[in-house]
């Protein structure tokens, strides 16, 4: 089992030609500065995809931080604006909402 990361989500889309399938996974994580009262929230996007080399699994992994107000760019609009992105690449790519590290775990026992 191997883990990469990739810093540049522009990267990370260069390694798409060695998935596995068509989903890209992707998780959200919203981190609050601690006291603070603004509206701005800073969301965290995680994006997985599997790979496999000869009999290794390989997950790619990239992070993307993405500040929000907290009443504009919902969840789904910034799912929707990644969608398009990776559209341009291969219409056949699918943004699917969950955390890979438990699929990973399942491919690889």
């Amino acid at each position: 089992m191997i883990v990469v990361f990739v810093d540049r989500i522009e990267n990370f889309v260069e390694f798409l030609d060695r998935r596995l399938t068509n989903e890209i996974f992707y998780e959200f994580k919203e981190n609050r500065g601690q006291g603070d009262l603004s509206s701005k929230i800073d969301l965290e996007i995680i994006l997985h995809f599997l790979a496999k080399a000869k009999e290794t699994l390989i997950m790619y992994e990239t992070k993307q931080t993405i500040t929000k107000t907290s009443d504009l760019n919902s969840d789904a609009e910034i799912v929707n604006m990644l969608q398009k992105t990776f559209n341009q690449v291969d219409p056949s790519l699918k943004l699917v909402k969950g955390k890979i590290r438990e699929i990973f775990l399942s491919f690889s026992l």
